[in-house]
């Protein structure tokens, strides 16, 4: 079948009745002779035009009719079948007129394809066109699906809108080079002038964005602005996209130089600035002025919780997420400095105030130090991190050890009215669930101090299906690993051993290691132990078998002790967000194993400062006595220890322990 034969056929199949074919050249009479189209009626026009209009009307309504003219066709005025012909349709043999049959298009879109003809001439093209035409379309959304397709997008002038800039962001001009080659440039900015309200003598795309980017910020400053409502919500959602955030941030650098955004920022304040999100400058003026205040205490905690949470919906928080956390702790640090009220009465009194309120300073101190550290340390940050260490430094660790001290100097026997002793930990704790037959889980995280447990409280009590409540205990002193870890078995007896890392028999029985630790809980009930690392690796069933088996399952975790040695110390704070994040991983873990009952404690906990102390902090006593076995930077161990200046000597019988080692605590 012939190309004519294949595109008559199409017209009559589709939406045809009656079809005019003008022969303008009058080459085609033969390929008309021959054509044969399977209910389809040839009648030539040979100035017949009245008869054949009553005929194709009138008489057979319902036929379907070619109707053939060698020539052009007549003018308006002259042509008598006009009105039939406007009303069904027309063939032509031209380029055009093919290409029209093809896309199935009428003969209103004849001036669309003529005027837009080299859009036609990729078949890629006019594939494309085809598979979105729709039977409503007009001429306008033609030309915008043309748009669109040149501009690979979608066929709504965001969308083209977006792929222009994008190419933009490149310096690459093919896709507006081809909307020009198409002649389809006069209709985009007749669209972007309509929606958009852009208006240009030299219009481009790049002078729309600039003029994009100026209007926005005058619409939030006050300025002079050129572009419609429309514009507005446009580059919100431009900023907002994940595909062409690249571009966006790349013109909106651009634009901002030009702009002279950096310029006009000098003299905005706050509070115009903190819902502005155009430019990455203005981020990088917020948090300038929030350290300025804070350190300068000319603006609320409260403000400043107010103004980060605004930032927090903007395009570059996520880049500045940390310095923007650190800026909002520093302010909640000073703030509850500021308030505190650090005076001890009695060590009972300073322990209750600690945990109702001064461990606020501390988590606030570890989470600001935390996000500093994150955010590698920018220059921006550098005197309000030495402003906040040396608040936290003399006006709270200073104050609070120096009174702890003189408490602890008046102290016979370490113990402290109302606050539980660690070693009675599994009584406490453990032993009343097991009173009512019901199973427990103890999770041990080595150097969890108190302040970390609160804050794991609070996500614990976030996540579904969970419920958590804190409670302190007094630790063991000396405040190591291995005391601390044997107190928190069932014990009545503990006793520190002259090995080289002081380990502690519980009731004569070493304390070291896993298994040994497996014997002395088995004293107590059928029980069991094992580390984190190795519960995390077992599948649903091991798990689950693992806490079917055993009343008592004692989980080992250390990650900020094992971090927070001398050559790793600056990680400590990383290591506690790591910790937490392992724990509530830990906590789901059992509950997945049909766990109900969860207790989190640890041995003991740390004081760390992300500034260097300097030698001179440290006491320069040297302990003395008739056999000292073990010495750390913060106590010694030994027999028959002398009285010395700068140390508080305690008896074993002092401490709750059993045996003859006496030790000794430094006050520096």
């Amino acid at each position: 079948m012939s190309d004519i034969a294949k595109a008559l056929k199409k017209l009559f199949k589709d939406k045809h009745r009656i079809v005019f074919w003008y022969d303008a050249k009058q080459e085609l009479i033969s390929e008309y002779e021959a054509l044969e189209l399977a209910g389809v009626e040839k009648l030539e026009l040979l100035n017949n035009e009245f008869a054949l209009k009553y005929r194709i009307l009138r008489e057979q309504p319902d036929q379907k009719f070619l109707l053939y003219h060698k020539g052009p066709q007549p003018p308006d005025l002259d042509n008598w079948l006009l009105d039939v012909q406007l009303a069904h349709g027309e063939f032509r043999t031209d380029q055009v007129g093919l290409w029209m049959a093809d896309l199935n298009f009428g003969l209103e879109f004849a001036e669309v394809v003529q005027t837009h003809a080299e859009f036609y001439t990729a078949a890629k093209r006019r594939e494309a066109l085809k598979r979105s035409h729709k039977p409503d379309d007009t001429q306008g959304i033609i030309r915008l699906k043309m748009l669109a397709i040149c501009a690979d997008a979608d066929p709504r002038l965001d969308s083209i809108l977006e792929h222009l800039l994008a190419e933009l962001a490149e310096n690459i001009t093919d896709k507006v080079k081809l909307i020009s080659r198409c002649s389809l440039t006069d209709f985009l900015w007749q669209q972007m002038e309509r929606t958009y309200g852009y208006k240009s003598d030299t219009p481009g795309i790049e002078d729309f964005v600039i003029e994009l980017f100026k209007s926005c910020y005058a619409m939030e400053t006050n300025g002079t602005v050129k572009l419609t409502g429309d514009a507005l919500v446009f580059l919100k959602r431009w900023k907002d996209s994940r595909r062409f955030e690249q571009a966006f941030e790349t013109l909106s650098e651009r634009c901002a130089d030009v702009l002279r955004i950096e310029q006009d920022l000098e003299k905005r304040n706050l509070q115009e600035l903190v819902a502005l999100d155009y430019f990455e400058l203005v981020d990088k003026k917020v948090m300038s002025d929030l350290v300025r205040a804070i350190a300068s205490k000319t603006i609320s905690s409260g403000n400043v919780t107010l103004y980060i949470r605004q930032r927090r919906q903007g395009h570059w928080y996520k880049e500045f997420k940390d310095l923007y956390e650190a800026i909002d702790y520093a302010a909640q640090f000073i703030s509850a400095l500021d308030e505190a009220s650090l005076s001890m009465e009695s060590m009972t009194n300073g322990i209750k105030q600690y945990c109702q309120s001064w461990f606020r300073i501390d988590q606030l101190y570890r989470k600001f130090t935390f996000h500093v550290r994150q955010s590698a340390k920018p220059p921006l940050m550098e005197a309000l991190t030495e402003q906040i260490e040396n608040l936290y430094s003399n006006n709270y660790l200073l104050k609070v050890n120096d009174r702890w001290q003189t408490l602890v100097d008046a102290m016979d026997k370490w113990e402290v009215p109302s606050i539980p002793l660690q070693r009675t930990f599994f009584y406490r704790w453990v032993q009343p669930f097991l009173n009512k037959g019901k199973k427990v889980c103890v999770i041990i995280s080595d150097a969890m101090r108190y302040e970390v447990g609160e804050e794991l409280t609070t996500l614990i009590r976030q996540e579904d299906r969970y419920d958590a409540e804190i409670e302190a205990a007094l630790s063991m002193l000396p405040s190591y690993t291995q005391l601390g870890m044997a107190a928190l078995l069932p014990n009545q007896e503990l006793a520190i051993t002259d090995s080289k890392d002081a380990a502690v028999n519980v009731d004569g029985i070493s304390s070291r290691g896993t298994e040994n630790r497996k014997k002395i809980l088995n004293k107590a009930q059928k029980a069991t132990a094992v580390l984190a690392k190795d519960l995390m690796k077992m599948n649903r069933n091991d798990s689950r078998e693992l806490f079917r088996e055993h009343a008592v399952v004692y989980v080992y975790h250390n990650h900020i002790d094992h971090t927070g040695k001398r050559d790793s110390a600056e990680r400590v704070f990383a290591a506690a967000e790591e910790t937490l994040a392992e724990l509530i991983g830990a906590v789901k873990k059992l509950t997945n194993a049909n766990a109900s009952n969860i207790i989190v404690t640890a041995d003991h906990g740390f004081i760390y400062q992300d500034k260097p102390i300097p030698e001179s902090d440290f006491t320069s006593c040297e302990a003395d006595g008739d056999h000292i076995f073990y010495r750390d930077r913060r106590f010694v161990l030994g027999r028959g220890l002398k009285e010395a200046a700068g140390l508080r000597k305690f008896s074993s019988a002092n401490l709750g322990l059993v045996g003859a080692l006496v030790p000794s605590s430094g006050t520096g």
